[in-house]
């Protein structure tokens, strides 16, 4: 005489059933590491937007962990390796450096970087070999076109203020490839260090001391975050100058020439696709930029009574009237 089953048994003997491959699982919800020097840190919305692209929606497929450990960096890192994040992504060489000290196994993906050789992140472009890569901004390259492009603007320049913070990992390098600009266009340069905030305004006043034609500013987290005050105390002391980036000229500077760092961000996306898929940091090449943006403001010319010459306003990607 046979038994009966009742319906509570029967979908119970269901569940217990080995599944072939798991088909009917959830998928796995990845996590990503962002790690900024920034105390309210949010990833770049170009990244995000270049994850959309891919197929990732955040709280469904993919979460951004954002460490909110006080204090320096390698607390920040080190919360998100205890979070067993699948993969690390950096903004900048400091925060891929505490990254780096935090972990040799956690795959690490960075934004931006100038020099990825020279800070020791990868052993070579092609083949990076560790557990690091992601994608080069060419900063100091960059620095010999930019120099260019202010001496079309004041065919008189002689003398330059270069801006920059000896404490920045990629500092020593665009100085250097300034200098080698400078020494071919027969410019001398004055070198001011901005460790913060209130070195800003002393080296706009040695800058107009040593009479400089003009102002060269390096890149670098410190000069970036104080970027609108920079911008400012140029107007002020009525001297041109020149960015790496176009953030500079959209919060009130002259002009800038540099990466597209959006277009960056969005490709880095690329990069943790591949990774959450099963590639292997050291088999990923480092990338270099693609695309390099010339922004003109207007206004910036105008409040220091600048004329930029007509054949090089019409090569700017972007002008701000």
């Amino acid at each position: 005489m046979h038994k009966k089953i009742t319906r509570r048994a029967f979908c119970s003997m269901l569940l217990a059933l080995p599944f072939p491959a798991r088909a009917q699982q959830a998928k796995k919800v990845h996590r990503i590491g962002y790690l900024s020097t920034s105390s309210n840190p949010s990833s770049p919305s170009a990244f995000r937007q270049g994850l959309r692209e891919l197929g990732y929606v955040e709280g469904k497929n993919i979460i951004i962990e954002y460490p909110k450990a006080e204090g320096n960096l390698a607390a920040r890192a080190a919360e998100l390796v205890r979070l067993k994040v699948d993969v690390i992504v950096t903004s900048g060489a400091t925060n891929t450096r505490a990254a780096k000290e935090a972990t040799t196994t956690i795959p690490i993906v960075f934004l931006q970087d100038p020099d990825p050789i020279g800070n020791g992140f990868v052993t070579s472009l092609a083949r990076p070999g560790g557990n690091i890569t992601g994608l080069s901004s060419l900063i100091a390259d960059l620095s010999g076109k930019r120099l260019e492009l202010l001496k079309e603007v004041l065919p008189k320049l002689s003398r330059l203020a270069v801006f920059g913070n000896s404490a920045n990992a990629g500092n020593a390098t665009q100085l250097k490839e300034t200098e080698r600009a400078a020494g071919s266009l027969r410019v001398q340069l004055q070198y001011l260090d901005i460790r913060s905030a209130k070195d800003i305004e002393t080296a706009f006043r040695e800058a107009s001391k040593e009479r400089a034609d003009a102002v060269f500013i390096l890149r670098g987290p410190v000069l970036n975050a104080q970027r609108t005050l920079i911008a400012q105390h140029a107007v002020k002391s009525r001297l041109p100058a020149i960015y790496p980036q176009s953030n500079f000229v959209e919060a009130g500077g002259l002009m800038s020439y540099g990466t597209n760092i959006a277009d960056l961000e969005r490709r880095a996306a690329t990069y943790v696709d591949k990774i959450l898929k099963g590639a292997k940091p050291a088999d990923l090449p480092v990338e270099q930029p693609m695309k390099f943006e010339f922004v003109i403001n207007l206004k910036a010319a105008k409040q220091i009574g600048l004329t930029v010459p007509p054949n090089v306003l019409v090569r700017a990607d972007k002008v701000i009237r």
